[in-house]
């Protein structure tokens, strides 16, 4: 068999690519995976997951301890001092070990990689059109994980200098001394929380009435008021209608979402983060005949295989969160159904998770859906306040909220605000994924002191039987 020539070429190294070229490979493929960029992990790994979340580790630790948190608590270490390129360092060099880390999972996989800007010629053929393994490339399957792109708002230019998208957000050189954030979404309250944690003023501009669109509103009325107190302020229901750039900052115009009297808001940085759209510029995708969805999504079928045969696409291109780990689901099930195996993904229980201080993890339904579904459901909500752990910890901040089916007390969603949430909710996704009743996660033995325990108080007050409170 040719060096050209491979049972299955991706493109795209994100976590979608580069997890479902490892499953194939593990599968018996000979697996190809094509990346424009010179290192692996796509935009999650290299501008997106694991550097913001680098930074809001080393963020939230500098602001414990510049805000006399860590004094309170006995732990008194003088004046402290911000060192930004440093942090960025550290940043950068979590990055780096991680793509080596999957340059090295694709040798180990015999996984051939690629460098360069791919376009589909049609079923089997593919064209690397520049970058260091130009050419032509065959192979019996190809699947599509070229991921997404930060979207902007019409009239407004991205430059990654006065007006950023995450990517710029995440490489200040210096803190800004104020940062608009348009859009009060996960990206927005996480790169804002990291920037008003090293000292900006931050202002998040929202076009809805609220906060977090799409998730649980009880949720969402927590975390504004926290945040509020963490200092960071919000411009619900306002429109933001033009931007000017100068040397020294840049100039929103906003109105009120309704109709309403503009005015002009400026600050040095503006952050664009109103949602992302799929990255499939220069697949070739329409002169291949693969065909897109209403939203501008490729369309694929249960076996995630397109309009084109043998060509198929996962993660951010098509249908459903745009999440890396919902990615990474669709791209083994993809791949396990090329060879013959059952897959499976259920979007109902896609964790959504927001890395915030505290953390807010969301999966299921959220209330207001199931109120809209006229669904007879009961709830049970416990606060961290009452939680031996959390209180121990400095993180009373929350509560995790479970919502279940009133005739068969199957759990049907579970929200929760606190500290390492996105880590406690996993508990619930296993319990969801077996359909579990409340009664079976409060028959549960929980270790003390766990932060685990207000799971199991929140299942026993869906029956207004919880012990703490």
């Amino acid at each position: 068999m040719s060096d050209k020539n491979f049972d299955l070429i991706v493109i795209g190294a994100g976590p979608g690519g580069y997890v479902g070229a490892i499953r194939a490979a593990q599968l018996g493929m000979r697996v190809a995976c094509i990346e424009k960029r010179p290192t692996l992990g796509g935009t999650c790994l290299n501008v997106g997951c694991i550097p913001s979340k680098a930074l809001l580790n080393t963020s939230e630790h500098y602001a414990n301890a510049a805000s006399g948190h860590l004094a309170s608590m006995g732990v008194a270490i003088g004046a402290v001092k911000l060192d930004l390129p440093a942090m960025m360092q550290s940043k950068d060099d979590i990055v780096s070990s991680l793509t080596t880390g999957i340059d090295f999972l694709f040798k180990k996989n015999k996984i051939t990689r690629l460098e360069g800007s791919a376009r589909i010629d049609g079923a089997g053929a593919v064209t690397i059109v520049d970058g260091k393994d130009k050419g032509s490339y065959s192979t019996d399957k190809i699947m599509i994980a070229t991921g997404s792109h930060a979207s902007s708002l019409p009239g407004i230019t991205i430059d990654e200098k006065r007006i950023v998208s995450s990517t710029g957000a995440l490489g200040l050189d210096k803190c800004p001394k104020k940062l608009l954030v348009i859009g009060a979404g996960y990206i927005g309250l996480e790169l804002g929380t990291v920037w008003a944690r090293l000292g900006a003023e931050v202002e998040v501009i929202e076009f809805l009435p609220r906060i977090l669109p799409g998730m649980d509103d009880e949720i969402a009325k927590k975390f504004l008021a926290i945040a509020k107190k963490q200092g960071v302020s919000f411009r619900l229901s306002t429109a933001v209608k033009a931007a000017k750039t100068s040397k020294t900052g840049v100039s929103l115009t906003v109105e009120p979402a309704a109709g309403g009297a503009a005015e002009t808001v400026t600050a040095d940085i503006a952050l664009v983060s109103v949602g992302r759209h799929p990255a499939t510029d220069g697949l070739g995708l329409e002169a291949a005949g693969i065909s897109l969805t209403e939203r501008g999504r490729i369309a694929v079928d249960s076996r995630f295989e397109t309009s084109l045969d043998d060509v198929f696409a996962i993660g951010d291109v098509i249908d459903g969160p745009m999440l890396a780990h919902k990615a990474e689901e669709d791209a083994v099930a993809a791949v396990e159904m090329m060879a013959g195996q059952p897959g499976h993904v259920d979007y109902a229980l896609v964790p959504g998770i927001v890395y915030t201080a505290p953390e807010i993890a969301t999966l299921g339904q959220s209330e207001e859906a199931l109120k809209a579904a006229k669904s007879d459901y009961k709830k049970g909500v416990f606060p961290f306040a009452a939680n031996s752990r959390a209180r121990a910890q400095g993180h009373s901040d929350g509560f995790v909220k479970i919502l279940a089916c009133s005739q068969t007390d199957k759990v049907l969603g579970v929200h929760i605000i606190g500290h390492e949430a996105g880590t406690v909710i996993h508990e619930c996704a296993t319990a969801m994924v077996f359909g579990a009743s409340a009664e079976d996660i409060a028959r549960t033995c929980h270790g003390h002191p766990t932060l685990n325990e207000a799971v199991k108080e929140a299942a026993l007050a869906v029956d207004g039987r919880a012990i703490h409170v």
